[in-house]
């Protein structure tokens, strides 16, 4: 009932209502040497261990995840969920979908021979008033044959079941623990169940991989892409699986991607291919006509007014909670100029995709290949700026330390006054910019490392990051 991959997909045996496990892998960034493994005490994300990014951080991704209209867990061991419905052989029931996702680092992994292993227990339950429908519960292991796949942050374990639960609303209970520990987290929601008529398009469902099923009485073959999230700079594509069985179902479908401002972003239109009684196909989405944030995919079948939608988050990565394109523009102050922010700003929707491309085609620093290099490592220093300085702010890289690091890169060369004077009354950490002629003073009044710039040294910081911006513009 698991399946520790989002990238790979190999089929196991398949039941009439459950989906079954499978497995394979994708390489992560690995955490820095020396560093005992997730959930090992003392290791980030485990007993007793440091926290792995800013609260705050978790907290906006959990809001983001509910805007989408995912079940987003709470508690020590944070999920997200889809749920997706489907046609069934009758329209006395329908069939529905349940995938859960958590990252690996959550769990408590330990060494075994020449792998690291850990174990989860799932729990999914429907009630209708006071009657339980049906409980599933199965404790699942999770393999991964290298240190790195334990510090994964992405979707890396999906457990998914398929259930046919009858029209009609119910309460649905969804929970994880931790095999290894006592951390735990549970979500509780209303589920209403659709009744879908035999003309009717199922929940497009995001997807890393499918094959679709050919008649209503069988089962799609699909990795759910549970958080229905792609990553900028990283997807082009996004899989969606649109399930079409009967013999009513059209032959062609338009697709549009609506932004948060209610702008049709994109258009097209699908033919469906015929599969024995049925249509249901993967339509390829190109992550580059959406736009940051949360974005409505809307399919209208040819000839019928009916639409079927889902909403896709696209990101900048799986620690950065950017929900619109002006939150986005927040983000890029100190990666650019103030000119080009505003340019972008001023952009109406409509040129919205044309500026922002000609955008990300004069910042990029190596045109030759396909990643835009300068955001990647600008939006890597925000998420390592979140945890080194953590402790100078809320939010890491709004601190003033994190902005210097963020805008500027690590300095040439750091003299910390404590070190060389343990009883000095104040505290300094002093920051070297050879090229750009800057030296950044900042101070520890406190003595419990929180480092400030003086109003002076704000001036200071800010005339550097003009500087870059500008050696950047050559």
């Amino acid at each position: 009932m698991q399946i520790v991959t989002t990238r790979a997909l190999a089929y196991c045996a398949f039941s009439a209502l459950v989906l079954s496990a499978c497995a394979g892998s994708r390489p992560a960034p690995g955490p820095p040497a020396g560093t005992p493994p997730a959930g090992a005490p003392g290791a980030p994300g485990g007993p007793g261990g440091p926290a792995t990014g800013a609260q705050t951080t978790a907290a906006d991704m959990q809001r983001l995840y509910r805007s989408l209209g995912l079940i987003a867990g709470s508690g020590a061991m944070p999920f997200t969920a889809s749920v997706s419905f489907l046609r069934a052989p009758s329209l006395d029931s329908t069939l529905t979908l349940f995938a859960l996702s958590l990252p690996s680092r959550v769990l408590g992994f330990t060494r075994e021979g020449d792998r690291y292993v850990a174990s989860y227990n799932a729990r999914l339950e429907v009630r209708q008033g006071g009657t339980i429908i049906k409980t599933i519960e199965a404790t699942e292991q999770v393999r991964v044959p290298t240190f790195r796949e334990t510090s994964r942050t992405d979707e890396s374990i999906i457990w998914q079941q398929f259930l046919r639960l009858a029209p009609g609303r119910y309460t649905l209970t969804l929970g994880v623990k931790d095999g290894g520990s006592l951390r735990a987290g549970t979500e509780e929601v209303a589920l209403d169940v659709p009744r879908l008529s035999p003309t009717t398009l199922g929940t497009p469902v995001p997807v890393y991989e499918a094959i679709p099923r050919q008649t209503s009485d069988s089962l799609p073959r699909i990795l759910a892409r549970p958080r229905s999230t792609v990553v900028f700079g990283v997807d082009s594509v996004l899989p969606v699986y649109v399930d079409a069985v009967g013999e009513s179902v059209p032959s062609t479908v338009a697709v549009r991607i609506i932004d948060d401002g209610d702008v049709t972003l994109w258009d097209s239109t699908f033919a469906l291919p015929s599969r024995s009684s049925g249509r249901s196909t993967t339509l390829g989405i190109p992550v580059a006509r959406m736009g940051i944030g949360i974005n409505r995919v809307v399919l209208v079948p040819e000839g019928s007014s009916d639409t079927a939608r889902t909403r896709v988050l696209v990101s900048l990565g799986d620690d950065l909670p950017i929900a619109t394109f002006d939150e986005m523009l927040s983000y890029l102050r100190y990666f650019t100029t103030a000119d080009r922010v505003r340019e972008l700003r001023d952009a109406g929707p409509t040129r919205r995709a044309e500026v922002w491309s000609r955008f990300l085609k004069e910042t990029d620093p190596v045109p030759a290949t396909a990643e835009h290099e300068g955001l990647r490592d600008y939006f890597a220093r925000i998420r390592a700026a979140n945890v080194r300085f953590r402790d100078d702010a809320q939010i890491g890289w709004q601190s003033d330390r994190g902005t210097a690091f963020v805008a500027l890169g690590d300095p040439d060369n750091i003299t910390d006054t404590g070190l060389i004077d343990p009883n000095a009354r104040v505290r300094q950490q002093i920051w070297d910019y050879r090229e750009l002629r800057a030296q950044l003073v900042f101070v520890d009044q406190t003595g419990f490392g929180r480092w400030r710039l003086s109003t002076q040294g704000r001036a200071d910081l800010d005339a550097a990051i003009r500087r870059k911006q500008a050696l950047q513009q050559r």
